[in-house]
């Protein structure tokens, strides 16, 4: 690349973070489905047409946004691992990092939310919506080299199956009681049971069913 190259890619990458930016501040304020592109386009400070040569719509937008949040996760879940020495130990860190993720940064795990809704069809390398899967696979690798781990050192049973398998399953059952955790909080308060509770009791029940030690 040239001098010249080396600075317009510059310029559009820093373009492109300003509209993620700015799209994460719309999103925030008005939310995703009252927002528009033109809404967008007002808070990066360009026009309407330079935007759409960025990201052609909103969803691509919502992509982009959506990378970013996995991007965070993921940098979350290896330090939660690296602070553990067994594997069972680490995946559990890992259901708790996540929990964390999802009260401290509500609106990335919104956002989140309504990626896995998303119904993924035909999808364009290099897209926004290929960067964002492909960002989703490297927050699920981390989720199994603690599994394989855990194999290798005994802290979770030998016939688990698929690490890649159990880890998607760990993540829809987290994100599901994360989820029941927010939108029921108040019915399940009275019957007796916190937020808090639900969560360290998903967190020991998934544990549980993936030790090694049938005592853990």
């Amino acid at each position: 690349m040239t001098y010249i190259q080396d600075r317009r890619a510059e310029e559009k990458d820093r373009r492109r973070t300003e509209i993620v930016d700015a799209a994460e501040q719309v999103f925030g304020q008005v939310g995703y489905e009252q927002s528009t592109m033109e809404q967008v386009a007002r808070a990066a400070r360009l026009s309407r047409a330079l935007l759409y040569v960025y990201f052609k719509d909103k969803t691509d937008l919502h992509f982009a946004v959506c990378e970013r949040a996995l991007i965070l996760l993921r940098e979350r879940f290896i330090q939660a691992a690296a602070r553990n020495r067994t594997g069972i130990d680490q995946v559990q860190a890992i259901g708790r990092a996540y929990i964390g993720f999802a009260h401290e940064m509500p609106h990335y795990f919104n956002a989140l939310a309504r990626f896995e809704a998303h119904r993924l069809e035909d999808i364009v390398e290099h897209s926004a919506e290929h960067d964002c899967c492909m960002a989703g696979d490297r927050v699920h690798k981390v989720i199994v080299e603690s599994i394989e781990a855990g194999v290798a050192d005994g802290s979770i049973r030998a016939d688990i199956g698929n690490p890649y398998l159990v880890s998607v399953t760990l993540w829809g059952f987290m994100h599901g009681i994360i989820q029941l955790s927010s939108t029921k909080a108040e019915i399940l308060a009275a019957d007796g049971i916190s937020m808090q509770q639900l969560i360290e009791n998903a967190v020991r029940m998934a544990g549980r069913a993936m030790a090694a030690d049938p005592n853990f």
